[in-house]
């Protein structure tokens, strides 16, 4: 049976299987929707690319909601992948999530434009407009939220949207994940959203799920709060959720 634990003001609920964390978590995010789209007109999400979220959304796309009034963003893209690059963070949402249901809008990140700190601006300015309720993330094998790694993470930074360069970790999860065959293959820079806007919506929803993650996992929760663990922020977030399974959650 999966239980509940708490470190700080962060909530982390533990389940044996990778597919019970997955459907647990669509279930609590869809209800949120649900309870929000009460008071609102829209509700505003910023979705993860990432493997790790795979079961989440294959459950969360089952879901009796009203995507009609949900506006989409994402939180991270690589710089210079082709446009059409499977690997694409803006193609793996499209194919997993955002051409599946029918959403109000949907915000892609572009990191092939001819200006990239324009670029930053522009999905700012969508951001600022359009301020998100909820995000649904994951934790990177060295800690990162999104490509916020721990060289480039600022807990108060004053961007919205940068560019960052990624680290050789970063680098070589996008290789463990199976999404790159060699290193070489991988981006070296990308688009992120900062850490404050990660965390600033009311509701986070972090899904991280396999043994390649049990150390972040652990480091997540023992570690000091600093931008040498990023995800460690996440501690002092109101209304965050973690969801684990039992090989994440191993060491702790």
């Amino acid at each position: 049976m999966p239980y509940t634990i708490n470190k700080d003001s962060l909530a982390i609920k533990v389940f044996e299987s990778r597919s019970s964390m997955g459907l647990d978590a669509a279930n609590m995010v869809s209800e949120k929707i649900c309870e929000l789209l009460k008071t609102k007109q829209f509700v505003n999400m910023i979705f993860a690319a990432a493997p790790s979220q795979n079961d989440f959304l294959d459950e969360l796309i089952k879901k009796d909601i009203e995507w009609n009034r949900i506006n989409a963003f994402h939180m991270d893209e690589y710089v210079g992948l082709d446009a059409n690059a499977p690997q694409g963070f803006g193609t793996f949402l499209k194919d997993r999530l955002f051409k599946k249901v029918p959403f109000h809008s949907v915000q892609y990140i572009n990191g092939n434009a001819d200006d990239l700190k324009v670029e930053c601006d522009r999905y700012a300015n969508l951001l600022s407009l359009q301020p998100a309720d909820i995000v649904c993330m994951g934790i990177g094998e060295n800690t990162h939220l999104a490509f916020n790694d721990p060289h480039v993470a600022d807990f108060n930074d004053q961007n919205i949207v940068k560019i960052v360069d990624l680290d050789m970790e970063c680098r070589q999860q996008q290789v463990n994940d199976g999404c790159f065959n060699t290193m070489e293959e991988v981006p070296t820079h990308a688009l992120t959203l900062t850490i404050p806007t990660l965390i600033k919506p009311t509701y986070v929803y972090c899904i991280v799920p396999g043994e390649k993650k049990a150390k972040a996992v652990y480091q997540t929760l023992n570690e000091s709060i600093t931008e040498k663990y990023p995800s460690t922020i996440l501690r002092k977030h109101q209304n965050a959720i973690l969801f684990i399974d039992e090989k994440s959650s191993v060491l702790i």
